[in-house]
């Protein structure tokens, strides 16, 4: 066997409120990060040859070694997917736009044909602009003349993204380019603007300009500058296009700002922020439709007021506030209002007839499933989107008429290889909390498993900013799941899986209820005889990898391995550094342990890295992206450092740093497979299948 690189230790150390922590391996954080996100290059080159040393090791020790897996389980999923899918056309105006994929092909093309029928136009082909290296497409948005495409890409993976003009008569990009935009834009009413985001040095979203097609990018006017680090600023606009949004906000607390399209001008205020006070706006007819948690509506309401003075004192309830039912997302149309919530973690679609008030449901019956819904591009329509999935049942698009009440099932997702969902099973299981919650749990398995504690599982979580998992379909999960696997998904506190209360008991103060809930998924799932102690991989990403850190730390025994995908496992050093992009944004999830002993403490208490100790761990792999501006490249590094000069056993330990991808890892379709098979072999490893 190959030997794991070593990182040198050096000293370092920090104080604050009167304790001093040491950090041997905090060098790994490079000075020049900004820069390196822009131009992974510059990367200092003793930082560069220990990340390049963890991924020439994991080549070694456990790439090679499984090429053959790897390969067979990404042609599977690549067999399950239809390579010359194409999306279903929506309607603007004279013209119906769409994307597709081509077979062999990593990107979208998108397209577009007259609405009544015709030859289909190519717009974009991001193959074509993709090359060889990374390509982050950030979207591509005509303009209300239907002349002109905005589209941006992101060529690094750090998420500056580059925004270009195309002209639709010829094909070709004007060469009129803005740089650095946090995103994509968004037109004015007339063509001849667009309004944007941009970052602050330390790569937070701030501040919106107005684009003048024709002039210099120097010459943009600010429209809107946000002060608050710990705020991000976005634009958008309404679906009735009479306002342009701009939406400073954090984790619990927003604030919007509104231009009329048809008088221009400077952004005028909604309402103030008060803190954990959060709103989002529609419009119709003169009047604001606010989806909104103010006056303790914690599971949010929707209100009305008149637009022309929109003052919170105003708002009127329009549909009240029922605990323990979440208002997820709402459509304003010109006749019906839309809504999405969740009840008891099951998704559900509300329809209401703005002109007599009534309202109808759109449900299903599956013990487990997904529901989306989206609106298109047109205000005047009595027609709404939506999607339907199980974790057995694949993807189905429906239109649905809002007067009719009539379902029109427009695509159902073909898996090429095969699929017969009586072949698995799903479930909803309840596991028992520390204090007496019932954590769901969504399974997936071949139907005739035998509940005798045999069979391997993987078990993923999140549990973070009320991020909630769906129980959807998936063609990766399959691959597990034929090889004897029970695929389960934990619907922790931390998420607002069960409405907003149970977000706010698995943050700050209450963020340990994320770790336990995980715990007890894994100690359910081996009480009822679906697995076994050791028998169990558990898997999340991002903040759902500092979960993984975090139950590696506590119950290590419990684990046959773990997978922690752009980790989030440095919590207390990054939340102690607020020139970090995301740190003062993210203090209201987490606590501020700068200004705050108990915050300290408490994060000390759970960060992953800070609680590695001399203690047996349970084979781990961890995969980061070295331009990452979320969770930056250093954190999975430092962690897989301490681990392996600190742990007291033989068990595999990897780190695999894309050296030109971001947070969201390899960008093309099959590359994003690879990386699957990569996770699902060492899965597999872990309880002896490879």
């Amino acid at each position: 066997m190959p030997t794991p690189p070593v990182a040198e230790r050096r000293q370092h150390a920090s104080t604050h409120h009167g304790i001093t922590r040491q950090d041997p391996y905090h060098w790994l954080r490079a000075d020049n990060w900004q820069e390196v996100m822009q131009d992974p290059s510059t990367l200092p080159a003793d930082i560069r040859s220990y990340i390049e040393a963890e991924n020439a090791y994991f080549a070694e020790a456990f790439e090679t070694a499984h090429e053959t897996l790897v390969d067979k389980i990404y042609r599977e999923i690549r067999g399950r997917i239809k390579e010359d899918e194409s999306g279903i056309p929506s309607a603007d105006g004279p013209w119906a736009y769409n994307s597709r994929m081509e077979e062999g092909k990593q990107y979208p093309i998108l397209v577009r044909t007259p609405r009544d029928g015709g030859d289909e136009q190519v717009l974009l082909d991001c193959n074509v602009e993709a090359g060889e290296d990374y390509f982050g497409f950030g979207g591509g948005d005509h303009d209300p003349s239907h002349r002109l495409l905005a589209w941006s890409a992101d060529r690094q993976g750090s998420e500056f993204y580059t925004l270009n003009i195309r002209d639709l008569a010829t094909g070709e990009d004007t060469g009129e380019i803005i740089e650095d935009v946090a995103g994509g834009g968004v037109w004015s009413a007339d063509s001849s603007a667009i309004y944007y985001s941009e970052y602050d040095d330390n790569h937070r979203p701030f501040r919106v300009r107005r684009h003048v097609l024709g002039t210099p990018q120097a010459d943009d006017e600010i429209v809107y500058e946000e002060k608050d680090p710990g705020f991000f600023v976005g634009v958008d606009e309404t679906l009735s296009r009479n306002y342009i949004v701009i939406d400073a906000h954090d984790h619990q607390t927003s604030e919007f700002w509104l231009i009329d399209t048809r008088t221009g001008g400077a952004p005028k205020l909604v309402s103030p922020r008060l803190v954990d006070r959060e709103y989002d706006v529609e419009d119709r007819d003169g009047v604001f439709y606010i989806l909104t948690n103010a006056d303790g509506a914690e599971d949010f309401k929707i209100v009305t007021v008149a637009a022309d003075n929109p003052a919170a004192d105003n708002w009127i309830d329009l549909v009240p506030h029922r605990p323990g039912v979440l208002i997820l997302d709402i459509i304003l149309l010109s006749q019906h209002l839309i809504r999405l919530e969740r009840s008891e973690g099951l998704p559900r679609i509300v329809v209401r007839n703005l002109d007599d008030g009534e309202e109808w449901t759109v449900k299903f019956d599956e013990e487990a499933y997904a529901l989306g819904m989206s609106a298109g591009f047109e205000f005047d329509t009595t027609t709404i989107r939506f999607t339907y999935s199980s974790p057995t049942t694949p993807s189905r698009t429906y239109d649905l008429d809002l007067v009719t009440r009539e379902r029109t099932l427009l695509k159902e997702q073909v898996v090429p290889s095969g699929h017969n969902p009586d072949d698995y099973e799903t479930r909803r299981i309840f596991a028992t909390a520390r204090d007496g919650e019932r954590v769901p749990v969504t399974l997936l398995y071949r139907k005739g498993l035998e509940l005798d504690g045999k069979a391997p599982a993987l078990l993923y979580g999140y549990g973070a900013y009320g991020h909630a998992l769906t129980a959807g379909f998936s063609v990766s999960k399959l691959s597990l799941v034929d090889r004897g696997f029970v695929h389960a998904t934990a619907h922790i506190r931390g998420g607002m899986d069960k409405g907003y209360a149970w977000y706010k008991n698995g943050r700050r103060e209450h963020k340990t209820n994320t770790f336990t809930d995980f715990i007890a998924a894994a100690e359910t799932l081996i009480e009822l005889g679906y697995t076994s102690k050791q028998r169990i991989v558990a898997e999340g990403g991002s903040a759902g990898g500092l979960l993984m850190g975090a139950v590696t730390n506590m119950r290590p025994d419990l684990w046959a391995g773990v997978i922690a995908e752009v980790p989030f496992v440095d919590v207390l050093d990054t939340m102690l550094d607020e020139t970090l992009p995301l740190t003062p944004p993210e203090w209201p999830e987490w606590g501020n342990p700068i200004a705050d002993k108990a915050a300290y403490d408490r994060i000390a208490g759970y960060a992953p890295y800070e609680q590695v100790a001399a203690r047996d761990y349970p084979p781990i792999f961890a995969l980061a992206g070295l331009t990452d501006p979320r969770v930056t490249y250093w954190e999975p590094a430092k962690w897989v450092a301490k681990l392996r000069a600190t742990k007291t056993d033989g068990n595999a330990l990897y780190l695999k740093t894309h050296m030109g991808a971001g947070h969201g890892g390899a960008s093309g379709r099959f590359d994003q497979l690879k990386e699957t098979g990569l996770s699902y072999a060492f899965a597999l490893s872990c309880v002896g299948l490879a």
